[in-house]
């Protein structure tokens, strides 16, 4: 056995919230406590020096898409662009650095965000205006939320029968079932060799934020299946737990399924509906921006009931994609009508996934806590996007954005919270995640930062089926997950004083976490390991 000693550091553990070191044996947790006792029961340890860096359970992101990722990190991005003549400049600037015939992926505009004089520069450029820079090549330029996109006329010309498809607008951006044909036609011109390179690249961004484990949220629509199966044979050490979002008929159906994709579940994204930005999240009432738009659905209730029965049935992790109140309400009732058949603990013992789940209210919260659904949730959407004067305010009204990812409720209700980036949508960055919950734009729908911290970390896991109470802690027993921070302060107080909870007060022994409070700098990784073995060393190691 060999074992090594981590001393003179800031530990964080709930049964000993004042350690300073932690022993690792083969890829354990062996001990946390202090450094004069841990010298003395590890004479024999490598010995590894913290310099007062702080030592805490690595993250898992649990809803992320690895190839866009790492397109978004290698290629075009566009979530600068502050107008059409920028966007357009920025394609340009793309084009003359590739290949005549190669594909340009790009992605994150957001049209909401301009605001410049020339009300014409505040509207998504043409596909004459992206053909005039690009000529006959293929072009797709994903806005932020990836669920509507601009295309070139050489990129729609490999669809067939794309006029005829539901959201096809022949100069304006694609949405619903047009988008999602010129995205996989987009995939088909990914070659093997680039989608690896990709894959690697988004991986080694986690493992550099101390997150060691992602969950992969594919389906037909948003990677493809060759994209999804080239990850089972993906060597990297940051853990890809894949999941499929196609709908299952029946238990056999879900089966086959599992069999045909080698997914783990069938949690990925199976959409319901679409995204608040692009006007595609289903409501029970019209957009206050588009008045009589009332968004779209891609699955019908029956669909969504069967999917649930059939994964229920046959023992999987079932899961879909819901933005929309609308959405929400058809899933939550279909969780309810199965948890009638098959009674609640069949149900609850799959721990299927509402992804997204942004306009949940009290009533179905209490549904999903129930039937043991889990919540996976992106704060940073909140702060990209919450608040009097941002894009939920103004796709929804003031009075209804502001009921969106109410974490606090849900979590009082006892439904089960997993926290994620959906990278590319929003950076694989899990600090600031923490702090986007705790620093909600409505003090009373934030989390303790202990709770979002939690929700980052022993969230991930669970909402990846595993239910152990050791991983994901730094406890002894628990696999050794962790990372190593450069972190300016520990603090045990709520950034908000609506969210001050008695475990703040120091004599409770909470243990400390970074202060994530606004303009605080954020931790820096600067070590990451998973079962004991370094993922990531910096430089400053």
């Amino acid at each position: 056995m060999t074992t090594e000693l981590l001393l003179g550091g800031l530990v964080y553990s709930s049964s000993v919230p004042d350690a300073t070191a932690l022993a690792v044996t083969d890829g354990i947790v062996t001990w946390v406590g202090t450094d004069s006792i841990g010298r003395a029961l590890h004479p024999d340890a490598r010995v590894t020096d913290l310099v007062g860096r702080f030592v805490a359970p690595a993250f898992v992101d649990s809803h992320v898409h690895l190839t866009s990722t790492g397109l978004a990190l290698c290629g075009l991005t566009l979530n600068e662009a502050d107008g059409r003549a920028d966007v357009l400049a920025r394609l340009a600037a793309a084009v003359a650095g590739t290949a005549p015939d190669e594909l340009i992926w790009g992605l994150g505009w957001d049209s909401s965000t301009w605001a410049g004089p020339d009300p014409d520069d505040r509207r998504a450029p043409t596909t004459a205006e992206i053909d005039a820079v690009v000529g006959d090549r293929p072009v797709y330029l994903a806005r932020v939320d990836e669920h509507s996109a601009l295309a070139s006329t050489g990129l729609r010309r490999l669809v067939p029968d794309l006029t005829a498809a539901e959201g096809y607008e022949p100069q304006l951006p694609l949405i619903a079932a047009a988008h999602h044909l010129v995205r996989g036609a987009a995939q088909r011109l990914i070659t093997p060799a680039m989608r690896t390179r990709m894959q690697r690249t988004a991986l080694d961004a986690a493992a550099a934020a101390g997150i060691v484990m992602v969950h992969e949220n594919g389906g037909p629509d948003i990677t493809g299946l060759d994209d999804f199966v080239a990850l089972a044979t993906l060597d990297h050490p940051v853990g890809v737990r894949r999941l499929w979002g196609q709908a299952a008929r029946s238990p056999e159906h879900a089966a086959e399924l599992i069999a045909a994709t080698g997914a783990h579940g069938l949690a990925g994204d199976l959409f319901v509906d679409g995204a608040i930005g692009s006007h595609t999240a289903w409501l029970t009432e019209p957009y206050t921006d588009a008045p009589g738009e009332c968004g779209i659905t891609h699955i019908d209730p029956e669909t969504v009931r069967a999917h649930i029965h059939a994964c229920t049935v046959a023992g999987i992790q079932a899961g879909f994609h819901v933005i929309g109140d609308a959405a929400v309400k058809t899933a939550v009732a279909a969780f309810d009508a199965v948890a009638d058949e098959l009674g609640t603990p069949a149900v609850a013992r799959c721990a299927h996934r509402l992804e997204h789940a942004e306009m949940v209210d009290a009533a179905d919260a209490a549904v999903l806590a129930r039937c043991g659904v889990i919540a996976g949730q992106q704060p940073l959407f909140d702060a990209e996007w919450g608040g009097a004067d941002k894009l939920y305010a103004r796709r929804l009204g003031v009075e209804r954005a502001a009921t969106l990812n109410d974490f606090a409720m849900l979590a009082k209700t006892g439904v089960a919270l997993s926290f994620s980036s959906d990278s590319p949508v929003t950076p694989m960055s899990p600090w600031a995640t923490v702090r986007a919950a705790v620093h909600h734009h409505r003090p009373e729908s934030a989390l303790s930062a202990r709770g979002a911290f939690s929700a980052c970390t022993r969230g991930g896991w669970r909402a990846g089926g595993v239910h152990d109470g050791l991983t994901g802690t730094l406890e002894p027993g628990a696999p050794a997950h962790f990372a190593v921070w450069e972190v300016d302060e520990l603090v045990v107080a709520g950034s908000h004083a609506r969210v001050q909870r008695w475990s703040t007060d120091p004599r409770s022994r909470v243990p400390a976490l970074p202060d994530v409070s606004p303009g605080a700098p954020l931790p820096r990784c600067v070590r990451t390991v998973r079962d004991g073995q370094d993922i990531f060393v910096g430089a400053d190691w």
